[in-house]
């Protein structure tokens, strides 16, 4: 009776085109010639969801595919499905094939596979359900129906469970979030709920336009949301995640972020999850031991999370994924995901003695209003003397001088409070915090050969940058990657010494390494001129530095885009040159200042000492496209220093 009750629903909400013989629909889709670059389109996709007083929620979507060349039959010869089955229930309805020739192959129960999801850090039992649809000709239809019973969560052979197991923790709540974007053609998307009218369902379709449609009968209320002729989103290298700037559809019966803020704190609070144990007391002792202000105690504690919990998630305990680990399983087990990470770090801070709670945040993307639930991580929160409230990401900063990663600048977060909050943002982390500095000294001879030495300096996350070149390898390999690093300025390098600061003592001091060593024939040298390009400016260490990356060749942006943090880089280096050289050439100085990035380079001779500067100042970690004209001016002419030679003369 279900089965035939959501149908109805389904074929009522595609309108006059669901009662369409699918046949029909395929032929009147199109072909290749009309989605150039694609391999295939949905002709249909719809989705009909029907909540439940209790926030359980059935989902139906029926959706038809259309070949369009080889390629695309190749890659709709499975169709796979996503569910974690702690929170969600699956069920192939029906799969068939729909020949260009009209004749109809029915898949059964046999042509469905369910196993294991592939995996890597996170192994909670996540699964695919994948319908082997088998060998397909472009202007064959593939139809596939599923049903869902669930909810989804973003931080991450089955047998159906009633369907008590899968209300949502937030209970006789319901929220969704919607794409109405896809990286293949759509000719049209419908998406349907139909809810309680007391649960006051609030919503938002963000960056597009759409056909909306409420209706209300017997205490329900239904909504429906159309889009047709989706093209393919087309995306721009380094942007922002599409979901910030795509058409998308957000609904929740969540009041507010207050509200969630305070499900959040309590429903941690009565599972136990930050209680102590004798095991974090002797940790909290052994690790403040030497600790002597308030903020030594907090990073001591932040730190020894970051460091000693391995990021590896064995289970997920409690099934919904909300719920913090408590410490018992945290530290037996030495090991888990970034909420068990935040929940650690928060029963450490409580048995030191300080106010902690848990927050959520979404990395990679914007929180929008609507109060649906676009997170994917866990951090820590802790209240300071002076009133405020410090963010901590015991997950994100091993080997990282700081206690927020600045990486997840701009970027927004909800505390779980016993008062409620509302969400907010972390603020810009300023470019002097994450300094990139190399100063150089060089002497060069007349047969070419140059003998020097430089210092580079580091803070931040250009420090954890550089330091990554030791921390994310083995100690053995540590001469040889410094070597490596080297030898790009020349094969012939000689390296006379090399003195850093041990890699895995980041908490005492910024990364810093001197460098000493002698080039043969490094400058073109003739009679009559030398050719070379400063040490300094050869783009040292460029590894670290992700902007150098970017593609200057694009005139424009039409959405945001994002980079790895702020940051400042200076460079300089004085070059004793020959007796009696001029400057020739060298490359032109330039000036850069805009809302993106600064930027300024010279060369100045004076008497046979040649002296090179370049400074950068990157302002952000996500940029909005009128930043693009001197964020690219900045890489482009830092490249160009680069590649530039200086040419003397006798």
């Amino acid at each position: 009776m279900r089965k035939t009750f959501f149908l109805f629903l389904t074929l009522l909400l595609l309108g006059a085109s669901a009662w369409a013989q699918p046949q029909e629909l395929i032929r009147r889709a199109g072909d290749a010639k009309d989605y150039p670059g694609s391999g295939y389109l949905l002709v249909y996709d719809s989705t009909r969801v029907d909540v439940q007083e209790t926030g359980l929620s059935y989902y139906v979507t029926s959706t038809l595919y259309k070949v369009l060349t080889h390629a695309g039959a190749k890659e709709l010869s499975a169709v796979k499905f996503d569910y974690d089955p702690l929170t969600a229930f699956v069920r192939i309805e029906k799969a068939r094939i729909i020949r260009a020739n009209g004749d109809i192959e029915v898949l059964g129960d046999e042509r469905v596979y369910d196993y294991p999801a592939p995996a890597w850090g996170i192994y909670w039992g996540a699964r695919q359900k994948m319908v082997d649809i088998g060998r397909l000709e472009p202007g064959d239809g593939v139809e596939v129906t599923t049903f869902k019973k669930g909810f989804s969560y973003a931080l991450l052979y089955q047998e159906e469970l009633s369907d008590d197991y899968y209300i949502p923790p937030m209970r006789g709540h319901f929220y969704d979030i919607v794409e109405f974007y896809s990286r293949v053609p759509i000719k049209e998307k419908v998406y349907q709920v139909t809810i309680d009218k007391e649960k006051n369902l609030q919503y938002k379709f963000y960056n597009g336009e759409h056909v909306e449609k409420v209706t209300e009968m017997n205490g329900k209320v239904n909504y429906l949301f159309s889009v047709k002729n989706i093209l393919p989103f087309q995306r721009e290298l380094r942007m922002v995640s599409p979901s910030d700037v795509a058409p998308k559809l957000l609904l929740s019966t969540s009041p507010d972020w207050y509200a969630k803020s305070k499900w959040f704190y309590g429903v941690n609070e009565d599972y136990g999850s930050f209680n102590s144990t004798p095991e974090v007391e002797k940790i909290v002792k052994k690790v403040l031991k030497n600790a002597k202000t308030e903020f030594d105690s907090i990073s001591l504690l932040n730190h020894w999370v970051a460091d000693e919990i391995r990021y590896s998630g064995l289970s997920m305990g409690k099934g919904e994924g909300y719920t913090l680990h408590n410490a018992d399983m945290n530290f037996r087990d030495r090991c888990g995901v970034c909420k068990d990470k935040a929940g650690a770090l928060i029963t450490l801070l409580r048995a030191a003695g300080f106010e902690s709670y848990a927050a959520m945040t979404m990395a990679g993307s914007r929180i929008d209003r609507i109060p649906a639930d676009q997170f994917n991580h866990s951090v820590t929160v802790v209240k300071r003397k002076n009133g405020e409230y410090m963010l901590l990401d015991p997950t994100w900063v091993p080997f990282l001088r700081e206690e927020w990663s600045s990486r997840e600048q701009q970027q927004n977060y909800l505390m779980g409070l016993p008062e409620g909050t509302d969400l907010m943002e972390t603020p810009l982390s300023p470019p002097e915090n994450h300094y990139f500095r190399i100063n150089g000294t060089s002497e060069l001879s007349e047969d070419g050969t140059l003998t020097g030495e430089f210092t580079l300096t580091a803070e931040g996350q250009s420090d954890a940058a550089v330091r990554r070149l030791f921390t994310g390898s083995r100690r053995a390999d540590w001469e040889g990657n410094i070597e490596k690093e080297l030898m790009k300025i020349s094969p012939r390098i000689e390296i006379l010494s090399v003195e850093k600061t041990h890699p895995y003592e980041y908490l005492l001091q910024p990364v810093k390494i001197t460098v000493k060593y002698r080039i043969p024939n490094y400058a073109i040298a003739t009679k009559e001129e030398m050719v070379f390009i400063p040490v300094v400016a050869t783009n040292l260490f460029g590894y670290s530095h992700s902007h150098t990356s970017f593609d200057p060749s694009l005139p424009a942006r039409k959405y945001p885009f994002a980079d790895g943090c702020s940051k400042l880089i200076e460079l300089n280096e004085t070059i004793t040159l020959p007796a009696s050289m001029t400057l020739a050439y060298s490359p032109e100085a330039k000036s850069v200042s805009g809302s993106g990035a600064d930027y300024e380079s010279s060369y100045l001779l004076e008497g046979n000492v040649l002296k090179m500067h370049q400074t950068v100042r990157l302002k952000k970690r996500i940029y909005q496209p009128e930043d693009w004209t001197s964020f690219n001016q900045a890489v482009k002419y830092q490249s160009e220093m680069a590649k530039q030679p200086v040419i003397l003369k006798y």
